[in-house]
């Protein structure tokens, strides 16, 4: 957890287990940065990885992971678990940019992100993934990968995002109506009084890919398709610079 502490957003709590890490690189504005990293070099069947974050009243908190976060093959009825809860208070910030998920032949990875705001919270989510590694040939022949995200404010619903593939991954993207092809999605959600504002704009840098729709005045929401990774973040990183209220963490620098 953070907190406001006058000038600047620092750490209040912290508690960490297994493989997972939490380093706090300094910067010179008064947001606190956090990057996460799982040292056991990515996830497989039975793996379970869950992170909990709360920005306390009126601070600003950047999440980001060290790394691409790879889910290699599992073993037969098993599958690697990810659950993300966040927790953003009243007059808080939190910039929630987890850098690529990256899925592999024979993973099988089920992963939930729950955000729960209050008040005036204000939010900037974008969750990567990658289909196979484009550079190295790979395809999708049996792969399972359900994904759910959840956006709260208040104790209400206001946005519920759901993927479910499983089998032949890369046929499936294959289709016109599904992903044309595509080999990495993004999905960018932006909470905020001025996100109305922004739209023309991300519209402008989105590739014909992508698309920018408002669920509110107060709710931007894009998603993005790209034949790979490095083209998904080509288009990923100006936008996200546009709707953030400062530079977006170095490593997600090309």
């Amino acid at each position: 957890m953070i907190k406001n502490s006058g000038a600047r957003s620092v750490l209040d709590r912290l508690y960490q287990a297994g493989s997972a890490r939490c380093l706090f690189p300094r910067k010179p504005d008064a947001a606190l940065n956090a990057v996460i990293l799982n040292t056991s070099g990515g996830l497989t069947g039975g793996d379970k990885l869950r992170v909990s974050a709360t920005a306390g009243q009126n601070s600003t908190l950047t999440l980001t992971t060290q790394a691409c976060e790879r889910a290699y093959k599992a073993q037969p009825d098993q599958q690697a678990q990810v659950c993300n809860t966040l927790h953003v208070e009243n007059g808080a910030r939190l910039n929630w940019m987890p850098q690529e998920t990256i899925l592999f032949e024979g993973s099988a990875l089920h992963r939930r992100l729950r955000i729960n705001m209050h008040g005036t919270a204000r939010l900037l989510m974008v969750e990567p993934l990658v289909f196979g590694r484009a550079a190295m040939g790979e395809h999708l022949n049996n792969c399972q990968f359900r994904d759910r995200i959840e956006i709260l404010r208040d104790g209400q619903h206001a946005y519920i995002d759901a993927v479910h593939l499983a089998g032949n991954v890369s046929a499936q993207l294959a289709l016109s109506n599904v992903a044309g092809g595509a080999g990495a999605m993004a999905s960018v959600v932006l909470v905020d009084p001025f996100a109305e504002t922004h739209l023309d704009a991300a519209r402008a840098l989105l590739p014909d890919t992508a698309g920018a729709s408002l669920l509110a005045k107060d709710m931007l929401v894009l998603r993005l398709l790209a034949p790979d990774s490095y083209a998904l973040r080509k288009a990923l990183i100006p936008v996200l610079r546009l709707l953030n209220t400062s530079e977006i963490p170095r490593c997600w620098m090309i």
